[in-house]
């Protein structure tokens, strides 16, 4: 089933500054960055941070908004996971819990934390789930077991808040994920004139992952295994062209389930050495069939411009990984927490205006 497209779609963003930056303690010396946010049961505002300690070892911060008279600022009160599983420990290099994404899923009656789980064989996605989010259980690495399916280093999953119905028809638990490309998780810089060559969508690329709900309500231990997995969205020439990955879950939206995504696009350096740019846009995925993808920004909503996000551990950098509703200031008004050039995090509003329809169908992927 295709839905049509969507041609045009009015955004305004406000940058509100820093929310959270270095404590001054090894725990954070190099950077507190990516945070995934959820509304506690109190409806509290909560934050995890990745917070990445001397030796790039990463953990998942929580930290808790501090009162309006505050200035909405946060107040760190422990972490949400810390290195301790074998596929989140290893003896060489930096290890850990990296860049979290966080959802409540009502079906589950539960909040869900992807990250990334850096170990022995590289990145991969874990998930860990809580009833109260603020004390989380692992549930493990999610299982890429099906004949066909990426096995191998994986990033930027992220939940979808309600179960969809697969391209096979089953109705499931969604999530974003990015398979990476062995070259570029051996040397990212080196392997640009590689990619360059490769077909867009060959390149790293944003796919949906779909998990069965029945199986995972009858035995928590199916929550792991993935049943399909499709891609939705592959680098682009306009902007974007080296590779996309996700960057915030999906909220649901009068014309689907929309999120914000990262792109990356190279450009010369010293002595015409690459360098990276990292950005951030908006796609709208059709609310019943979310590997129809009805709109994609032509453009960036943010790129790095202030001093905090061209400067930092990794130069021009913007990353987003959580997003807050805000009805209290309009039902298409939403907080997005993003990294800042690895070092510290900002936030941004973002408000949605009108959209416009196009007779033109939507993607559709393969």
């Amino acid at each position: 089933m295709l839905s049509n497209a969507i041609r045009d779609l009015d955004v305004n963003v406000e940058r509100l500054g820093t929310v959270l930056a270095p404590n001054g303690y090894a725990e954070e010396g190099l950077g507190v960055l990516n945070p995934g946010c959820a509304r506690g049961r109190d409806g509290a505002l909560l934050l995890y941070p990745r917070d990445v300690a001397t030796g790039n070892i990463s953990r998942i911060g929580l930290a808790r908004a501090k009162p309006k008279s505050s200035g909405n600022r946060f107040e760190r009160i422990g972490y949400a996971l810390e290195p301790q599983a074998p596929y989140e420990l290893r003896h060489q290099g930096g290890y850990g819990c990296e860049d979290p994404r966080t959802t409540f899923i009502e079906a589950l009656d539960r909040y869900v934390l992807s990250y990334t789980a850096f170990g022995p064989e590289g990145p991969r996605i874990a998930i860990a789930t809580s009833q109260d989010a603020l004390h989380w259980e692992r549930a493990g690495l999610l299982q890429f077991g099906r004949p066909g399916m990426h096995v191998g280093d994986d990033k930027d999953a992220a939940f979808f808040p309600e179960p969809v119905t697969s391209p096979e028809g089953v109705l499931s638990l969604a999530f974003y994920h990015r398979p990476m490309l062995h070259l570029s998780a051996v040397d990212g810089r080196a392997a640009v004139p590689l990619i360059e060559k490769m077909p867009f969508e060959d390149r790293e690329s944003i796919r949906i992952g779909y998990i069965p709900l029945e199986p995972a309500l009858k035995d928590r231990s199916k929550l792991n295994d993935v049943a399909e997995s499709v891609l939705v969205m592959s680098p682009d020439a306009r902007w974007g062209s080296l590779k996309v990955g996700c960057g915030t879950p999906p909220v649901r939206i009068a014309e689907g389930w929309m999120s914000l995504f990262h792109a990356v696009d190279v450009t010369s350096g010293p002595r015409a050495e690459p360098r990276f740019r990292y950005s951030a846009g908006i796609m709208i995925h059709d609310l019943e069939n979310p590997h129809i993808v009805r709109y994609r920004s032509p453009e960036p909503v943010l790129a790095p411009q202030t001093k905090a996000e061209r400067k930092g551990v990794v130069a021009n950098v913007v990353f987003p990984t959580g997003i807050d509703p805000r009805p209290d200031l309009g039902d298409r008004t939403f907080d997005v927490y993003y990294g800042m050039a690895d070092v510290k995090i900002g936030l941004m509003r973002l408000t949605l205006g009108a959209s416009e329809q196009s007779l033109e169908p939507a993607e559709s992927a393969a």
